[in-house]
């Protein structure tokens, strides 16, 4: 192995050469306490920067054994990893100078959720492999080899040293990490022993500074519990935590305007991932298999059906098998549950802000005026209870404006001014009043009992009819893999692949282009992918992520109409699972900038390819 007096001399040898005699870098040099792995080189200054990796062995880095041996701590491990190199190499970017990317220094730059990265892989005994980007400077697309060598000399072994060689402070940070992470999952395995689809402890912190920031409101006041819903969690490092349990069902969050009701909704959305120490909510946890919901006017929409939702259309369209380019917001609305279903979705989260009204409720005083059998829409008011009954799916909604929902609910949560009150009873209350005045149906939940629920004709008819949203979820899977592996090939649709064997198989043509647009999606080949309103995706890391996988799930012939849309992405996952992310690169190697999303997203990029 070269060393790094050989990449001094070979820095020497090009200076003021043409940038392309940078690429004669690639290789591994060996400082001493790391290796530093160079390993794709920008084709110019205005290019994307230079891929670089660092190694440092486990006897250097000084990693504590609680720190990596199980994945949960292993992963706020590499979490805190990266935040230090960010931090480190923030302060040595552009520190050298030249024409456009050049002196650039940088890797991911987390926000406050703790997600697996591909920046950053610890092995078993405590190696560290960080990856990062690098602007090799050039004046022009001259070579400016004086300033590359102080920054891959001088500057980058700086950061390695301050943030990847652990002293005693750093090693405290770390199990702090490690400790937190045992404590958040030690809350999602009591929340499943006790039937509950979140926790938020006592003195969570959960507004935001702002609209388009996702620190902590300075002086915003602590989450209180009810005491009626309030539970104790044992942890194994923090002991009893108390907080807020919200059990599997139908629970309503109402409340006036701007106290707090959407706030909470996006801590829970939120909470499929664990948090960061200081973000106020490292102890807000949600089912891990929660999607939000929302209606998204304009997406598009492949062979869902909707027929639970919408049904006798004017023009006689099948909603069975329903396929658009430009739904409203009703239509998205019924197509985005029906797809979280089909995705695995125990619990869904529904704001009446971004919802279609129609979608969710229709009063009496409109069926009065427009007959039901001329309205096509079934609202989800109607079938809500049944998705929990027969289904087991549980539902979490902010109601601000109707209060139709109040007979199908489990539980309701009224925050006012930020502070949480169970008022269950109270509305228990007034709807038996109004039963009794008869002026709303008898369905179950708050309004009657289980027992009598299963006797009203209403519950049994949306019981009954709710059947069929998961009923066609195959053949809708099926004909969506078909449809995209046509257009991906150019053929029909067929099973196998060039080359045969197992896994992802071999990709019968050249790899497809990928570009990513931050956060708001992708393309690939094609395709295009718009998840600006998937809102549970939180980095764009994870988007880029998803470009790759859906990248590689074409090319593999894995969407070949011959399998379900579930089989598709459990292999997408096992492949990940199995190869690393490697498999997520077309030429096999591995960079910074992915970070692992859930299987729901990569559902949800697939159904929004258009």
């Amino acid at each position: 192995m070269k060393t790094d007096r050989d990449l001094e001399r070979q820095l020497a040898s090009i200076d003021r050469r043409g940038y392309p005699a940078y690429k004669g870098l690639r290789g591994t040099y060996d400082f001493g306490d790391f290796e530093l792995d160079i390993a794709h080189v920008q084709g110019d200054p205005f290019a994307a920067p230079s891929q670089l990796a660092v190694y440092v062995p486990g006897d250097v880095s000084g990693l504590p054994a609680c720190c990596r041996d199980a994945a949960h701590r292993r992963t706020a491990t590499e979490d805190l990893l990266v935040r230090r190199f960010s931090k480190e190499a923030a302060r040595a970017s552009f520190k050298v100078g030249g024409s456009g990317k050049s002196g650039f220094i940088g890797t991911s730059n987390p926000g406050p959720e703790i997600l697996e990265r591909s920046a950053c892989e610890i092995a078993p005994d405590g190696a560290v492999t960080l990856r990062f980007e690098a602007g090799l400077p050039a004046h022009g697309r001259t070579i400016d080899a004086r300033a590359a060598a102080r920054m891959l000399l001088d500057l980058i072994p700086v950061c390695v040293e301050r943030a990847l060689m652990l002293d005693d402070a750093g090693r405290r940070a770390a199990q702090k990490a490690a400790e937190l992470a045992d404590d958040q999952r030690a809350v999602r395995s009591a929340m499943r022993e006790r039937g509950l689809v979140a926790f938020v402890a006592d003195g969570s912190v959960l507004p935001r500074s702002s609209g388009a920031s996702a620190k902590p409101l300075a002086g915003a006041q602590p989450f209180t519990s009810p005491e009626s819903m309030r539970v104790t969690l044992e942890l194994p490092h923090r002991g009893r935590v108390r907080g807020m349990g919200i059990r599997r069902g139908i629970t309503l969050i109402v409340g006036g305007g701007y106290h707090g009701k959407s706030t909470l909704l996006k801590a829970l959305q939120e909470g499929v991932y664990d948090h960061i120490a200081g973000d106020g909510r490292e102890l807000v946890a949600t089912d891990e298999t929660a999607m939000k919901l929302r209606a998204e006017d304009g997406r598009v929409v492949h062979a869902v059906d909707i027929s639970p939702f919408i049904n006798n259309l004017p023009d006689g369209r099948d909603t069975r098998s329903f396929s658009t380019e430009d739904a409203s917001g009703s239509t998205s609305q019924a197509a985005s549950t029906v797809e979280a279903l089909e995705a695995g979705a125990r619990t869904l989260l529904i704001d009446e802000d971004t919802s279609a009204t129609n979608f969710m409720v229709r009063d009496a005083l409109m069926e009065a005026v427009v007959a039901a059998e001329h309205e096509p829409i079934m609202p989800f008011v109607e079938r809500v209870r049944a998705l929990w009954e027969r289904h087991g799916v549980s539902c979490v909604l902010v109601m601000g404006s109707s209060g139709a929902f109040f007979p199908v609910a489990d539980s309701v949560i009224q925050m006012d001014a930020y502070e949480a009150n169970d008022i269950t009873e109270r509305v228990r209350a007034v709807l038996a009043d109004a039963r009794l005045a008869g002026t709303y149906p008898e369905v179950s939940g708050l309004g009657v009992s289980a027992g009598e629920a299963s006797e009203a004709s209403e519950a049994g008819e949306a019981s009954a009819s709710s059947s069929s949203v998961q009923d066609t979820l195959v053949s809708r899977s099926l004909e969506l893999g078909g449809k995209l592996e046509r257009r991906s090939t150019g053929r029909p649709g067929r099973r196998g692949r060039a080359g045969g064997g197992d896994g992802a198989g071999t990709a019968r043509h050249e790899h497809l282009k990928v570009r990513g647009h931050g956060r708001d999606g992708f393309s690939v080949g094609s395709f295009e992918a718009d998840l600006r309103l998937v809102e549970q995706l939180v980095d764009a890391e994870q988007s880029a992520a998803l470009a790759q996988m859906v990248r590689m799930v074409l090319e593999h012939g894995l969407l070949d109409g011959t399998r379900a849309l579930r089989g598709v992405v459990d292999e997408a996952f096992r492949v990940l699972d199995e190869q690393g992310w490697e498999a997520l690169s077309p030429y096999g190697d591995t960079a910074c900038g992915l970070a692992r999303p859930r299987p729901c997203e990569l559902f949800a990029a697939l159904n929004r390819l258009r």
